[in-house]
């Protein structure tokens, strides 16, 4: 097995740095990856303090420096260790450089700022754990996005989510012997999404659930012939309403957002049609 040191250092939060190289490491297998996490690196007395730490781990240095004497610090420091230096986001930041004819402002953790996105995105966030597990249904019409599935089927990690991107989201579970309350049918402004997935995984989940809550009890939540006849319902109801279903059996929770996104973007005709039959 390879194992290689992952050295990160950011002027920021990392956060962005971090998603960059997870999303880069998940096309490896087999790597023994140690990371060092350097965040709100912006002084050369900040960086002199790990500098030592490199030496004594070499590997790969990503990172997003935007001052100028900072950043040609490390690179020196990493030239003379010979260490690879990676600078995460130049290329994209220079692409849009030459697109919009105009230079970076270069402000370490801008994109972080308390603007007016990130209020709305903290409003989203409220709204929705308000509206977890089909709660206030009287204001679902102010959501962007309902989602609707069976018990276990994703839909309050997936709401989360969502909301973190800055979405407004209720989600509602549907159960054969309580009918979902008559404003569901009836919304106009939020994408109604149904969420499904396959009756065994769907037993395994809610098995692991109830051994987490130490109920060993064998109940009609997890036999596999009443989970198969509350699928069937659901999708019925997806069907009746012409509601656009997303199978999450072997899907991420991000996967699944990206592709509520996509149907919302769609249906708003904020991008071309990515998307083929349903369900997806």
């Amino acid at each position: 097995m390879s194992r290689l040191h992952l050295h990160l250092v950011s002027d920021s939060t990392g956060e962005t740095l971090e998603m960059v190289a997870k999303a880069a490491l998940a096309q490896f297998d087999d790597a023994e990856i140690v990371r060092h996490f350097w965040p709100m690196v912006r002084s050369r007395q900040h960086l002199s303090r790990i500098l030592p730490d490199l030496a004594d781990n070499p590997g790969l240095v990503l990172f997003t420096l935007v001052n100028p004497e900072t950043r040609a610090t490390l690179e020196d420091h990493c030239r003379r260790l010979g260490l690879p230096a990676v600078p995460a986001l130049d290329a994209v930041t220079e692409a849009l450089e030459n697109q919009l004819g105009q230079e970076a402002h270069g402000r370490p953790g801008r994109q972080h700022a308390m603007d007016e996105a990130y209020f709305r995105r903290v409003e989203a966030i409220q709204f929705t754990i308000a509206h977890d597990d089909g709660v206030g249904w009287e204001r679902w019409e102010e959501a962007d996005i309902v989602l609707a599935g069976v018990s276990r089927s994703s839909k309050t990690p997936t709401s989360i989510y969502l909301a973190n991107r800055g979405y407004r989201v209720a989600n509602i579970p549907l159960v054969v012997e309580s009918p979902p309350p008559p404003a569901l049918f009836a919304l106009r402004r939020p994408l109604v999404v149904g969420l499904t997935t396959a009756p065994e995984r769907l037993v395994q989940i809610r098995r692991n659930r109830l051994l987490s809550l130490n109920e060993g009890t064998e109940t009609s939540y997890v036999d596999n012939e009443r989970v198969r006849e509350e699928v069937q319902f659901a999708r019925r109801m997806f069907a009746d309403n012409g509601w656009p279903v997303i199978d999450v059996t072997r899907r991420s929770i991000e996967e699944t957002a990206a592709a509520i996104i996509r149907l919302l973007s769609e249906r708003d005709g904020a991008s071309e049609t990515l998307l083929g039959s349903k369900p997806i």
